[in-house]
């Protein structure tokens, strides 16, 4: 794969840095640390993403180890794996055992197995336990995302004994979720949960136990990363605690994680609702043959389905020769339901994926949808019916001596597909999830397409009904 561009234009900070860093790199390495020491993390990536290749594993080199951890985490997903691939496993090793558990686990399934495995066999051996933990959950799911660098005290503990551990976890390494501190009873199950500043306030002699909030939100480990999210932004969380089936707290899924995975999410999500798979990486760095594979296949679905518009209008081919007008309208009630269609999918969707309503809210969706069908087809029925009208009326166009008729049946077949459109177009989302596919997968142009095939046959059907026996 083609690294990605990265332009000055891009990052205006990195670009005045890179030259003055690149000259220190050549001229002397060592006072890179120390000139660097004030810039963020997140800047320093910005800066080794517009330095030559070769000079990334110099750059890194010259930091600490865990200031390099830490650019490391902050860079391209691409380059990361390109620069620890190109590294020793001894090496590699080194710089994401400074890591952070998730963090490690993320970027050792960015690379190639085989490699992950070399490096995974290289770090230390608490280290190399946490993250097979992590690398056990699928990517997406609450274990996935969470880290195991949390702090949990005894319910027992006085609150001295208790701060003076935290204070002892504090310095003697990162602890990434130190945002609470969560409690357990004699069995190892959570108990409670309280706040660093509730622990500080809390009064002098008691008990951990006799202070904590016994009521703690929690998630199963193999929650989606949409209910994760759901729950963190309903009950304000900065953190989220994950559990076994024990109830025994197996990590801690931070808010920075839980900002990252939706916005991965909301981009799959628009990529299925244009009708193509998900790309799983950033637009710019994928390849040819495979963004022709993402969107190929699909496109390809769409047309054969499109076949099936050809094939009812051949059906009904006498019934267009017999009363020519017809044809002029088809593209019309066509695309008025296939747009009432994608509305509704996209409604749907939506809802589904922040939690307004469940596989089971079928048939409220259904009582729903069907009115509001007919009240926009009845709308447009009246604009349709109008605009016959009008043009016969002053000669834009001569619609023949039925014209009357003409209108009623384009006006009825509108409420019809336009109602049908609204309700295959809400029902689609529940039938993919019950299938076990992602709603998003009903994409705007799959609804659409659908309906044209289902909105000629009611189209034509109307045509029979309202013009048998003088013009059909």
């Amino acid at each position: 794969m083609t690294p990605p561009e990265y332009t000055p234009e891009d990052r205006p900070v990195a670009a005045l840095l890179a030259p003055d860093i690149l000259a220190l790199l050549d001229d002397s390495p060592t006072a890179v640390a120390a000139e660097t020491e004030e810039l963020h993390a997140a800047d320093l990536a910005d800066v080794t993403e517009l330095i030559p290749r070769e000079k990334v594993a110099v750059l890194l080199a010259a930091l600490p180890p865990q200031r390099a951890a830490d650019v490391l985490e902050y860079l391209d997903e691409d380059l990361r794996a390109e620069v620890l691939e190109a590294m020793s496993a001894r090496q590699a090793a080194a710089l994401v055992s400074e890591m952070t558990p998730d963090d490690r686990a993320d970027t050792l399934e960015e690379i190639e197995e085989e490699r992950a495995e070399e490096i995974l066999a290289a770090i230390p051996a608490e280290a190399r336990r946490e993250t097979e933990q992590l690398l056990a959950y699928d990517p997406d799911t609450a274990g996935g995302l969470m880290t195991t660098e949390f702090v949990s005290v005894p319910a027992s503990m006085a609150i001295e004994a208790a701060l003076a551990a935290v204070r002892t976890i504090a310095r003697s390494g990162r602890r990434e979720a130190m945002y609470q501190i969560y409690v357990t009873d004699e069995t190892g199950q959570l108990s409670g949960v309280l706040s660093l500043r509730e622990l500080l306030a809390a009064p002098e002699g008691a008990k951990v136990g006799d202070v904590a909030w016994t009521e703690v939100v929690t998630i199963p480990a193999q929650a989606d990363r949409e209910e994760v999210a759901r729950v963190i932004s309903n009950y304000d969380l900065v953190a989220v605690p994950v559990v076994d089936d024990a109830h025994r707290v197996l990590g801690v899924v931070t808010v920075d994680d839980v900002i990252d995975a939706i916005q991965e999410e909301q981009t799959e999500d628009v990529q299925k609702l244009g009708g193509m798979e998900a790309l799983d990486e950033p637009y710019m760095t994928v390849g040819f043959w495979r963004m022709v594979k993402k969107r190929g296949g699909w496109l390809s679905f769409l047309f054969l389905s499109e076949m099936f518009t050809a094939s009812a209008m051949g059906h009904y081919a006498g019934d267009v020769t017999k009363v020519v007008a017809l044809a002029l309208f088809i593209p019309l009630v066509m695309s008025s339901g296939g747009n009432s269609g994608s509305q509704a999918t996209s409604l749907i969707i939506r809802a589904m994926a922040i939690g307004e309503i469940r596989l089971r809210d079928w048939w409220r969706v259904a009582l729903r949808e069907i009115p509001t069908g007919i009240a926009m087809g009845a709308g447009l029925c009246i604009l349709g019916i109008a605009r016959i009208l009008l043009w016969q009326e002053i000669g834009l166009y001569n619609y023949g001596t039925h014209y009357a008729l003409i209108a009623v049946t384009v006006g009825l077949a509108l409420i019809g597909i336009v109602t049908w459109g609204s309700l295959a177009g809400s029902m689609l989302p529940f039938v993919m999830k019950r299938l076990g596919f992602d709603p998003a997968s009903a994409s705007a142009p799959f609804v659409a397409t659908l309906v044209d095939v289902t909105g000629l046959v009611i189209f034509f059907s109307v045509a029979q009904i309202v013009l048998n026996g003088t013009l059909l």
